[in-house]
């Protein structure tokens, strides 16, 4: 197939991790972790004299720096990109910053594909890094490492994105955190199932349980310790409450050391530098869809947008979910896997497995930059069975933002996909009228408890009986308190009312 040589390749990946308790541990900053991953996927492609030849960098944002002020207790790197470019000895011409969420290592790739298939750019390197058990592990000690740098350079910072992600009245209500808002997913995706608590929570279980043995066998696990479903869902001291349905052991791991990186390059590009055909794989399909506002969408427990997004991705891919070899669907919490494998036929326990890496509660997931990881294996075993397909699904938000791709060393042209014309469709799509200001009789339609310092605070959405609108409440009644922790809440009738300072409810 003689293809155009402007079309992108991935040629080169990396990764770097580093645990406390490792021997030669170096207490390395998130510059360091993403050069090392970075200097990895160079090595990777095979050639030599590359570094130079990148135009483009754009990296992923660091768990401190992802809210809307910075909080980096060692300091940091003025301009991370660029502190990266200076370790590996590049000096691109465009260093990007990228947006928060899960979604962006595959989106940035997805896009600079793109930059790199219309003739604007032909060398790319996409990276990113936490050294957020790094931070903890020298949080209360005196001889903390100081990781602040200056370097200079123009930079395309895109801010952290975080306004769509909540609002004054979610934030009112608890909604400040990734467990709580995706425990109200959970609970009504259960709601849907008709299981109890206790059902449902082991098949939570059964669902990570596979995720743990591939992360006991990865060497950058943040947790290479395979478990079973008992002791996944078995709360003790170690693997606590979080918030209902989740115990510790099933939400992201946040404490981590790793960096990932991923480089690009055009066929021309490639060629000209010497690698090696058999490094080369192809991004055959892709896809970027965000979906509706969390408290609009008519089905909290479901993302259908994502699933949109994957099957798009496949179709530009040219084949069905049955021929994909491997898949890494983003495991934060259990909901973003259960919602591709409902809306895709995917059994939970299907024999290909759903993650190549361990997934976030195990391999580690502390921002930002863990699909860079998933890409990374992915990559790794195309090469390792030339003509098969892997499928990448990136989370980002309140499963509001999926970005997919589909990888093989099997060569292909670049095909543009039709997010544009689909995320049009999704705006298009109805909505559940919502109030700020509920008064009166009122069902529940998914909860969580969270569990600020020891003090139980129920958040719960549902809907008025007097005209159905969705409204948000917490509550610290003792009575509903005890049916949110130790019963079935769902659908059972409260009485609400609005204050100036958040909506209560009670039974």
């Amino acid at each position: 197939m003689k293809l155009d040589p402007r079309t992108p390749v991935v040629v080169g990946v990396g990764q770097a991790a580093e645990r406390i308790d490792d021997s030669d541990y170096r207490a390395m900053s998130p510059v360091e972790l993403a050069a090392a991953a970075a200097q990895a996927a160079l090595d990777d492609c095979y050639a030599a004299a590359v570094a130079g030849e990148i135009d483009t960098i754009a990296a992923l944002r660091q768990f401190e720096i992802s809210g809307p002020t910075v909080n980096a207790p060692f300091g940091r790197s003025n301009n991370y990109p660029r502190s990266v470019a200076k370790r590996i000895g590049a000096e691109p011409r465009r260093a990007i910053l990228e947006v928060v969420g899960g979604q962006g290592p595959q989106h940035l790739i997805t896009e600079l594909a793109g930059e790199i298939a219309a003739g604007r750019s032909q060398v790319t390197l996409i990276f990113g890094s936490d050294a957020t058990s790094t931070l903890r592990h020298f949080a209360q000690r005196a001889d903390k490492p100081d990781f602040s740098e200056t370097v200079e350079g123009d930079l395309e910072d895109r801010g952290p994105g975080i306004e769509k992600l909540m609002t004054h009245y979610t934030i009112i209500h608890g909604l400040v955190d990734a467990p709580s808002q995706y425990a109200l997913i959970e609970n009504a995706r259960r709601a849907e199932t008709g299981l109890g608590p206790a059902e449902y929570l082991r098949r939570m279980g059964e669902l990570f349980a596979p995720f743990t043995k591939v992360a006991a066998a990865n060497p950058f696990s943040a947790a290479p310790v395979e478990r079973s479903v008992e002791e996944l869902i078995t709360v003790t001291e170690s693997n606590r409450m979080i918030c209902e349905p989740y115990p510790r052991l099933l939400v992201a791991r946040d404490q981590v050391n790793q960096g990932a990186a991923a480089l690009l390059m055009s066929i021309e590009a490639a060629r000209r530098l010497g690698v090696p055909e058999d490094r080369w794989v192809y991004l055959r399909g892709h896809a970027d869809l965000e979906a509706p506002a969390f408290l609009d969408r008519p089905d909290l427990g479901h993302a259908p947008s994502a699933v949109l997004a994957a099957r798009e991705a496949l179709a530009v891919a040219g084949i069905g979910v049955d021929d994909v070899a491997t898949f890494d669907l983003y495991s934060c919490f259990p909901a973003p896997v259960f919602n591709i494998c409902d809306g895709l036929g995917i059994a939970p326990d299907d024999p290909r497995g759903l993650t190549v890496t361990g997934g976030l509660p195990f391999f580690g997931g502390a921002g930002n930059n863990y699909s860079t990881h998933a890409v990374a294996e992915t990559i790794a075993r195309m090469r390792s069975a030339p003509g098969q397909f892997g499928l990448v699904g990136a989370n980002g938000g309140i499963q509001a933002k999926y970005s997919v791709g589909v990888y093989s060393t099997t060569p292909g042209p670049w095909q543009p996909d039709r997010s544009a014309q689909l995320q049009a469709e999704v705006n298009g799509w109805a909505t559940v009228p919502v109030t700020e200001t509920p008064d009166g009789a009122a069902t529940i339609e998914t909860y969580t408890v969270r569990r600020d310092n020891g003090r139980p605070t129920g958040i719960v959405i549902g809907r008025l009986a007097a005209d159905d609108k969705r409204f948000l409440a917490t509550t610290e009644d003792d009575e509903l308190i005890s049916l949110l922790i130790d019963g079935d809440p769902l659908g059972q009738p409260v009485q609400v009312r609005s204050f100036d300072y958040g909506n209560r409810c009670w039974l």
